[in-house]
């Protein structure tokens, strides 16, 4: 029995030595060197709480004009967070808004600035075509250890990173707005990350002070595929006359304890936002009664009426 165990322990032992070098080749990147692609409230965002832990940052966006209003945005959110990070030391307050502007620059050149990047987040306008050439062509100047990832809410991930030659570098970081105060970040893994790219992501999210959870690359991740269905349910049943949307937000926020009702809801995100999102997923999944349009939606829609953002939506806001 003795003789029989010992090239039983020499395998196992080779084997573990050869699976820890494979461990060691295939190191994680640790991300130090930060490409935010959108000056919007997310892409500042973003931008803000990577700069805040620590990380070199650059911000990117079509015009001057856009980043010097991103940045005055950041400049004025760090001194909100650090009237209650350091209500007792306004010293450190300051030198912590000093220290974060410092790590913050920005440009008008993406490709000029992914040369030495580590992570490109890219947080544009949710279309599909715009995202697949934006990230098509910074694949052709970013190093070949550069992963890719987009803050998309709805687009499959995978279409995404088709458009480049490094599938295995690319995932979903999604944050949730405002991001300096959301705690959460889903990490989308296709099936061609590579498991070093995911949990450099994990890493990073968790770096910039966020509990990520992953997810596979399935429409709406995890927090937008049970909020949605749940917001066009809630118009469907308005349509139907089953109850007032009143009635509906009053239910779901004393019956739930939601803070929001989802027609309040529904008008805070944007109804032109929402539309897409489920006509996106309707063209993915047709026969998916969790996805069907909604004929009030599109009306209201069609009828510029997107919400808070233009003073009427299922509510009328002053």
């Amino acid at each position: 029995m003795a003789f029989a165990t010992r090239p039983f322990v020499r395998a196992a032992s080779s084997s573990a030595a050869a699976a820890a070098a494979a461990t060691a080749a295939a190191k994680k990147l640790i991300v130090k060197h930060v490409t935010v692609i959108g000056g919007g409230l997310m892409g500042a965002g973003i931008a803000q709480v990577a700069a805040a832990s620590g990380h070199t940052v650059v911000l990117v966006d079509q015009s001057d004009e856009i980043l010097k209003k991103s940045t005055k945005g950041i400049e004025e959110s760090l001194k909100r967070v650090t009237k209650k990070k350091f209500a007792d030391k306004p010293e450190a307050g300051a030198e912590f808004v000093e220290k974060t502007l410092k790590n913050l620059t920005t440009s008008t050149d993406a490709v000029a600035v992914v040369h030495s990047t580590d992570l490109v987040i890219e947080a544009i306008v949710e279309n599909q075509e715009i995202k697949n050439e934006l990230f098509k062509r910074l694949d052709k100047f970013a190093p070949e250890h550069t992963i890719f990832a987009s803050n998309t809410s709805s687009l499959q991930i995978t279409q995404l990173a088709n458009s480049t030659t490094r599938q295995d570098r690319f995932g979903g970081l999604h944050f949730f707005n405002p991001v300096p105060m959301m705690k959460l970040v889903e990490v989308i893994k296709t099936p061609m990350t590579s498991q070093k790219t995911f949990e450099s992501l994990v890493d990073f999210s968790k770096a910039v002070g966020k509990s990520p959870v992953s997810c596979k690359d399935t429409p709406g991740f995890i927090v937008n595929r049970l909020l949605v269905p749940y917001m066009m349910e809630a118009v469907r049943l308005f349509e139907r006359g089953d109850a007032s949307k009143e009635d509906i937000d009053v239910a779901m926020k004393l019956g739930a304890g939601y803070p929001m009702g989802p027609f309040e809801l529904l008008d805070y995100v944007g109804l032109d936002t929402s539309k897409y999102i489920i006509d996106g997923w309707h063209a993915l999944e047709p026969n998916n009664p969790l996805f069907l349009p909604s004929p009030l939606l599109d009306r209201l829609v069609e009828e510029k009426k997107l919400g808070r953002k233009t003073g009427e939506g299922f509510y009328k806001y002053k």
